[in-house]
């Protein structure tokens, strides 16, 4: 992270947060299948993944703009696309319980990643950092993130951090081939004295933390 501009340019990223009526979440997944094609015919998906632990029946989707005016020019262009209306919207909104979207920039050290292979599941951790922003825990944070990408045990898809939303949050995106690599190769990093000097270093600023295992959809991207 860094106390000046996060990039060169406005690309930026918007996380969209579903919570779906536990009883039709099969219904909206399959809605998705279905119809999100007229959906990414407008702009880029990043991915699309319905969580499997750590929440229930919801569904997170990242979708990539070159700045807020390309984004304006894709809602409108969505508010007057027919098929997307008729086919998707009007089926899925009443399977939906509440929507939440933020705003979040890429951090400068960090490049959107992929998996090495198809297949596997990803870790969404959300980090609630102290009020003071990068210029406070950043350099900590940083070192604490590269401690556990330096074990080899995980793939880091992408590090966002919040513009809209709730300010001073980081939302950390992994990749594992399996739930049990994943706990195996926690274990190890609780052992490794660098990692466990890192996270010591950064928790000093650390508010709260969530993590969610994610599955992805077939419509996503990032599978």
């Amino acid at each position: 992270l860094a106390t000046g501009p996060r990039q060169n340019n406005g690309i930026f990223y918007e996380i969209r947060t579903y919570d779906i009526k536990p009883a039709k979440m099969k219904e909206f997944l399959e809605l998705v299948n279905k119809y999100f094609h007229f959906r990414t015919a407008h702009s880029e998906l990043v991915g699309f993944w319905y969580s499997e632990l750590g929440a229930m029946n919801k569904v997170f989707h990242i979708w990539k703009y070159d700045n807020f005016a390309h984004r304006t020019a894709v809602r409108h262009a969505l508010a007057n696309d027919k098929d997307w209306q008729g086919k998707f919207i009007s089926a899925a909104l009443p399977l939906v319980e509440k929507q939440h979207n933020e705003v979040a920039y890429l951090v400068p050290w960090c490049q959107l990643g992929k998996p090495s292979k198809e297949g596997g599941v990803y870790e969404w951790v959300t980090f609630q950092m102290k009020p003071g922003g990068p210029a406070l825990w950043g350099e900590a944070f940083q070192a604490a993130i590269n401690a556990h990408v330096n074990t080899g045990y995980t793939k880091l898809i992408g590090v966002f951090h919040t513009e809209y939303g709730l300010l001073n949050t980081v939302h950390v995106l992994w990749w594992n081939e399996s739930p049990d690599q994943r706990a195996a190769g926690r274990h190890s990093a609780h052992e490794d004295a660098r990692v466990v000097a890192a996270v010591r270093d950064s928790v000093r600023f650390l508010e709260s933390q969530q993590n969610m295992l994610l599955i992805p959809l077939q419509c996503s991207p990032l599978k």
